[in-house]
C-alpha cells in the first residue's frame, strides 16, 4: 500500500523519514481551528482524521497519515503565533508555568475506509525566562510556525525545564510510536 502524509510540515516530514519507508506528501488544504466548546484534544482528533480524509479519495490502496496538535498553556489555546509580537505574548505566558500539547495521528486505510486515531498528550514545564531571553531566542530560531512558539527539536529546548509524556516525537508533531502502532494495526511493519 501507498503511503501518504497529508501534510505540508517540513517537522512532520523529518519526523516521517525517520521511520525509512517511503512516502508522498499530499496538501490537505483545510482550514484548522477548534469548534465552540470543544476540547483541545478533541480538536486535534477531530482536525486530524479530517486531514486524512480530505486527501484520502486522491488515493487508492493507500494508508493516509493526519496529523494535528493543539497547546493549552496559561488557560489559553496557543497555536502558531505567526507573528513575534504573537510569540512574545505566547512566551512571557509561559515563563514558569505549564502547557499541554496534545498531538492526534490519524491513519486512514482507503482501501476498507477506516481511520484509526490516537492522541499523545505531551506535559511541558517552562523554564522562567525574562525578555531579553524572549528577544535573544525569537532572534535566533523565530519559531512563528510552532505550537507555543517554542521549538523542542531546536534552540527552544533551552527554554524547557522538562517534559513529560509518552513520545518525545509527539512534541514535535507526529507521535513516531503511536503512528509505528497504528501502521502495524494495518498490516505495514516499519521493520
Amino acid at each position: 500500500m501507498q503511503l501518504v502524509l497529508a501534510s505540508t510540515s517540513r517537522y512532520r516530514r523529518a519526523l516521517l523519514g525517520r521511520l525509512g519507508i517511503p512516502f508522498s506528501v499530499a496538501d490537505p488544504q483545510l482550514a484548522e481551528g477548534a469548534r465552540p466548546g470543544e476540547a483541545p484534544e478533541g480538536t486535534a482528533r477531530r482536525l486530524a482524521e479530517a486531514k486524512s480524509l480530505a486527501v484520502a479519495h486522491r488515493y487508492r490502496d493507500a494508508l493516509i497519515i493526519g496529523c494535528d496538535q493543539v497547546a493549552v498553556g496559561s488557560g489559553e489555546v496557543l497555536g502558531k503565533p505567526g507573528t513575534r509580537e504573537n510569540a512574545v505574548r505566547q512566551l512571557r505566558a509561559l515563563s514558569g508555568s505549564e502547557a499541554v500539547f496534545y498531538t492526534a495521528v490519524c491513519v486512514h486505510n482507503t482501501s476498507v475506509g477506516t481511520s484509526r486515531i490516537r492522541v499523545v498528550p505531551c506535559r511541558v514545564t517552562f523554564r522562567r525566562f525574562d525578555d531579553g531571553t524572549i528577544d535573544r531566542y525569537l532572534a535566533r530560531e523565530q519559531p512563528y510556525d510552532c505550537a507555543g512558539s517554542a521549538k523542542a527539536e531546536g534552540l527552544g529546548i533551552a527554554l524547557i525545564a522538562k517534559m513529560e509524556g509518552d513520545d518525545p516525537s509527539a512534541l514535535v508533531g507526529l507521535p513516531l510510536i503511536a503512528l509505528v502502532d497504528l501502521l502495524q494495526e494495518q498490516g505495514l511493519n516499519v521493520l
